[in-house]
């Protein structure tokens, strides 16, 4: 009987470290999505302010496509709305 226990135990540690592993890249996953969504609502701020000192539509697009990066889709940073 005890020798099951030890097998039960053996199988045990190599599960536990894998579930470990798992929810460190679980939260490592999530920390990356934060920034990310951060740093797309900074970039949209930045264009709305743009857009309201005047300056053309065409000029704030593309400092907002500048400052977006490849985080998020399309060309207006992942929001799309009708003009």
């Amino acid at each position: 009987m005890k020798v099951w226990i030890v097998i039960a135990m053996a199988l045990a540690l190599p599960l536990a470290a894998i579930a470990q592993k798992k929810d460190d890249k679980d939260a490592a996953h999530l920390k990356q999505d934060i920034s990310a969504h951060r740093t797309i609502a900074a970039a949209h701020e930045s264009a709305a302010k743009c857009l309201e000192s005047g300056k053309p539509e065409k000029e704030c697009h593309a400092q907002l496509a500048k400052d977006c990066g490849k985080l998020a889709v399309g060309k207006y940073c992942g929001m799309r709305h009708r003009h």
